[in-house]
């Protein structure tokens, strides 16, 4: 999730199909919800949200290594067979073990939108990246870490000067 940007519903509705391993692209199709103790799979949150995200390398071999653990596995099938409900108490142990302070699943969302500013990309890729329907709610949700970059805008500024 964090080398992705994706919703914790899109990763559980994830299936080996949705990876294309030569182009190292995750196609986001579909989200995954329980409802009512029964497992559906929707469509997307938004139009938008219908992508592809260009994962490192890295992160695809992981998948690739993890899928072939897996047990009379069909690729139709759900990769990651977990709730959210999983999801959040995991990472609610893996904090109180670690000593960190506790963060939601989605906040892993907002890790990967922070590191992507971080690094200088544009707001508009970080929207298509993350889904969102425009990009008004990326800059609405993240405008709070572009004022970081006011000292660097003056410095390189100051370089043309």
């Amino acid at each position: 999730m964090f080398y992705s940007g994706m919703r914790e519903g899109e990763l559980l509705a994830l299936t080996l199909n949705d990876f294309d391993f030569e182009k190292n692209i995750v196609s986001i199709n579909k989200s995954y919800v329980r409802f009512n103790g029964k497992d559906l799979i929707q469509t997307p949150k938004t139009p938008k949200s219908k992508r592809e995200i260009t994962l490192p390398e890295q992160t695809m071999q992981l998948i690739k290594s993890y899928a072939e653990t897996l047990r009379r596995y069909n690729p139709d099938n759900r990769l990651f067979t977990c709730t959210k409900g999983y999801l959040s108490r995991e990472m609610k142990r893996g904090c109180l073990a670690s000593g960190v302070k506790k963060i939601r699943i989605h906040d892993i969302r907002h890790s990967h939108a922070s590191l992507l500013i971080e690094l200088g990309f544009q707001p508009i890729l970080v929207s298509e990246r993350l889904g969102h329907e425009n990009i008004e709610t990326t800059l609405q949700t993240y405008s709070h870490l572009y004022p970081n970059k006011q000292k660097e805008v003056a410095e390189k500024l100051s370089e043309l000067l």
